[in-house]
Order: C-alpha cells, then sequence, then structure tokens
C-alpha cells in the first residue's frame, strides 16, 4: 500500500516539476494538460455557441443569412480570445511576463499571414453586403461557376464539369465579379445569325421568334425578340435575344439547342445561311 502511495506521489511530483521558465511563470506538465484540454473544450464550446446564435437565435428574426453567419463568426472568435486570455491567467501564467513574447510573434504574425487576415476581413465584407450568397452563377477571375459554400477565408465555386474551384475572398473584393442571379435569375442572351441577301428579313424574323417561343427552355415574358443588326459582306445580320432562368449555367447548350433548331427550319422553309466568299483574278505579266 505505502508502494503505491509512493509512486501515487512520485507521479504527482513529476506532473509538478518544472518543465522550463518564461518571465515569473513556470510552465508544469501539469500546466501543458491543462492548457491543452481548456483549450479544446473552449473551442468546442465557441463553436456550439455559433451555431445557436447562427441557427436558433438570429434565425427566427428575418436578418439575412449572410448577416448571420458573420454575426455568428465575430462572437465567436471573440469568445476564443477571451476565453484564451481568461484559461492563461487561471493556469497561473503572468501575461506581462509574455507581453513582449506575443509582441513580437504577434510582428512576425503580422507579416507572413497578411493575405490570412485580408481573405477573413474580406469574408466578413462578403457576408455583411452580401454582393454575391450561397446559389448565385457567377464569374471571378476566369471562373465561371455556382457559389456552393462563403467560409470566413474562402469561397466554394462549382463549375459545370462538376469541379469545385475554391477562391480565396480578397478575390471578390479586389477583382471585378459578374453575378448573374444577384437581383434576379433571369438572364438575356444574344444570338447572332447571318442569312443571305436575297432573304425576306420578315420571314427571317418570324421562323426566328416561333423557333424561340417553341424552346421550353425560353421565357414567354420577358418576350423573345429579333433585331435586324448589319448588312455583312455576304449576308444580313440578325440578332435573337431571348431570355432564360433555366440555362443560367448553361448557355452553351440553349444555345447549341437554338442553333440546331435554326439549322432545321432555315433548311424547311429554304433560307440560305451563306458563307463568305471571294473572287481571286490572277493578273499575268507580257
Amino acid at each position: 500500500m505505502d508502494a503505491f502511495a509512493g509512486l501515487a506521489r512520485k507521479i504527482i511530483e513529476s506532473f509538478k516539476m518544472p518543465l522550463f521558465d518564461m518571465g515569473d511563470s513556470s510552465f508544469t506538465v501539469l500546466t501543458l494538460l491543462y492548457l491543452i484540454l481548456a483549450t479544446l473544450l473552449l473551442v468546442f464550446l465557441a463553436s456550439k455557441l455559433n451555431k445557436i446564435v447562427t441557427e436558433r437565435l438570429l434565425a427566427k428574426s428575418k436578418i439575412d443569412y449572410g448577416v448571420r453567419a458573420a454575426t455568428g463568426s465575430i462572437i465567436k472568435y471573440a469568445v476564443l480570445t477571451i476565453g484564451f486570455i481568461v484559461i492563461l491567467q487561471t493556469a497561473g501564467i503572468n501575461l506581462s511576463s509574455l507581453a513582449i513574447l506575443f509582441g513580437a510573434l504577434g510582428i512576425g504574425i503580422g507579416f507572413g499571414l497578411q493575405n490570412v487576415i485580408n481573405n477573413f476581413v474580406s469574408g466578413l465584407i462578403i457576408l455583411f453586403e452580401r454582393p454575391i450568397k450561397v446559389g448565385d452563377r457567377i464569374e471571378v477571375a476566369g471562373v465561371a461557376g455556382d457559389v456552393t459554400d462563403i467560409s470566413m477565408r474562402a469561397t466554394t465555386i462549382l463549375t459545370n464539369d462538376n469541379i469545385s474551384i475554391i477562391v480565396p475572398n480578397s478575390q471578390f473584393i479586389s477583382e471585378v465579379v459578374i453575378n448573374w442571379s444577384h437581383t434576379d435569375r433571369s438572364v438575356r442572351f444574344n444570338y447572332p445569325i447571318g442569312v443571305s441577301y436575297k432573304e425576306d428579313p420578315e420571314v427571317v424574323k418570324k421562323v426566328l421568334l416561333e423557333i424561340a417561343y417553341d424552346n421550353p427552355g425560353v421565357l414567354k415574358n420577358p418576350k423573345p425578340d429579333v433585331l435586324f443588326t448589319q448588312y455583312g459582306d455576304s449576308s444580313m445580320m440578325f440578332n435573337l435575344r431571348v431570355w432564360t432562368r433555366e440555362y443560367i449555367n448553361r448557355p452553351g447548350v440553349l444555345k447549341s439547342h437554338l442553333y440546331y433548331e435554326i439549322s432545321r427550319r432555315f433548311r424547311k422553309a429554304g433560307i440560305e445561311i451563306p458563307f463568305p466568299q471571294r473572287d481571286v483574278h490572277i493578273k499575268h505579266d507580257k
């Protein structure tokens, strides 16, 4: 029994033995274990609080989801900051003795994490101002796709090829962003068509409008229309303008459907689609 008691005492004493000193504070095994466990518990509680604030308390109000998410994130990081300071103090660590060390680390981390901080602040701006939101069809930095997730550091865009592209939030603040569905998912596409000069423009317009109205992906309101744009070198040029919601993320598919039908209807109606022709004159010197 005495042997077990002695072993227990030695184990407790080993936990209390100083590993290293930092200023006026001594770090022991017990102190490190307390810091690790308390920090894990703090992170867990802060995440739970963020979820409660975002999905329960603020969800009952009319506040936009982006504002709710940003508010929850700010509360989470504030709790983490305050909680970590409390953990250090309850562990018996003199924060004043660590001020110089934290200051030096802060300068180094500040230089090394400039992009991270930039993306974090940009994420807050996106969540509050809502220039983009989940479900929007956007184009930024040469990437086009649907927004599937907005986090504090980056935004996930899903392309038509089912590829997820992670774009840093700072791109949405510093770059030009095209949002196809910012206020409304209805967009208009323009499709140029050229026909022979021997064709009647009114007949061409009638056939093109019939094709647009017959396509289920084209909206009937706003109505499709046809513009006579110019007299080209070898053809009269028309512009078929159609509105759609269904094909906002697949404009090429709608274009293909319409062009297939235009080709079929033009052949049926005897409307000629010309191709450029050039006469070559060869001059022979005597």
